[in-house]
């Protein structure tokens, strides 16, 4: 019993280093192949949703993406198979991603629009960094993810401001232009005042009256000040963030590299980081 016990370990081991390794030419193949099934699948999925297309070679494009969905469930029940922490896994980034890859299709039968979402497995593309040795941008993009953690709190009651900015004026323009003007009720005022402050101005429903017009005016205005607020409080903690970035490490399970001591677990393989 221990025997074959030492075999499964073994056995879980090298598909470990082949499904979640890089280092290795099996492991460079795997992510390789992996690559390209996930590109050929994002493709099947565009093409599928021209209608000239789908009308076509339905049928096909049907048998095709449920290849691609047995392949990347397959996939999904190795990574667990061979982890040694599950529970990280399935919490994790990637862990999220793959089960979203799969779990549209057979939620398909009952809402079939949503198969198409399978096509955030698309974002498995991101491993490219690690498979091309492109670790400097995988630092960089750590550094932002860091810079909008830190942003959070300041960016939040940035959002609120304008949340209430917006209950405001809808309301305000609710009272003024009427349903004679569009403005049917108050979310649909709240829609056009969003509209409006984000500079977007889609034309569907616009102010008649005069003050109606002057505080459209106003709100325009404020909007491209508004467009500047976030940009300048993410800037300042990425400078910040690249100033005093945290002391790197790597993981005890996969050796990834590239963690803060902010980080608690690792992103690839959901192991619990060493603080």
């Amino acid at each position: 019993m221990n025997h074959l016990s030492l075999i499964d370990q073994k056995i879980k081991d090298k598909l470990y280093k082949i499904i979640f390794g890089t280092d290795t030419p099996a492991g460079k193949a795997f992510d390789v192949m992996l690559i390209i099934t996930i590109l050929s699948n994002s493709m099947i999925i565009i093409a599928e949703s021209v209608e000239v297309i789908r009308n076509t070679y339905g049928m096909w494009l049907v048998v095709l993406g449920w290849f691609f969905v047995i392949i990347f469930t397959i996939e999904y029940i190795l990574r667990l198979f061979v982890v040694k922490r599950k529970g990280a896994y399935l919490l994790s980034f990637f862990g999220i991603i793959d089960l979203l890859a799969i779990l549209p299709a057979f939620l398909g039968f009952f809402m079939p629009q949503i198969r198409f979402l399978v096509i955030v497995r698309s974002l498995r593309l991101l491993r490219l960094f690690s498979i091309l040795k492109m670790g400097r941008y995988m630092e960089e993009s750590s550094h932002l993810l860091r810079a909008l953690k830190a942003s959070r709190p300041k960016i939040t009651v940035f959002l609120f401001t304008i949340l209430f900015i917006i209950v405001v004026v809808g309301s305000m323009m609710y009272v003024i232009e009427g349903p004679q003007n569009g403005f049917d009720s108050i979310p649909i005022s709240m829609y056009w005042a969003i509209v409006t402050i984000s500079t977007v101005g889609y034309g569907d429903i616009s102010p008649q009256t005069p003050i109606g017009k002057l505080i459209s005016s106003l709100l325009m205005i404020i909007g491209y000040g508004i467009l500047a607020v976030p940009t300048g409080i993410i800037s300042h903690e990425l400078a910040h963030t690249s100033k005093n970035q945290g002391k790197k490490k790597n993981c005890p399970n996969c050796y990834s590299k590239f963690y803060t001591k902010e980080e608690r677990f690792c992103s690839k393989c959901g192991t619990l980081l060493d603080s």
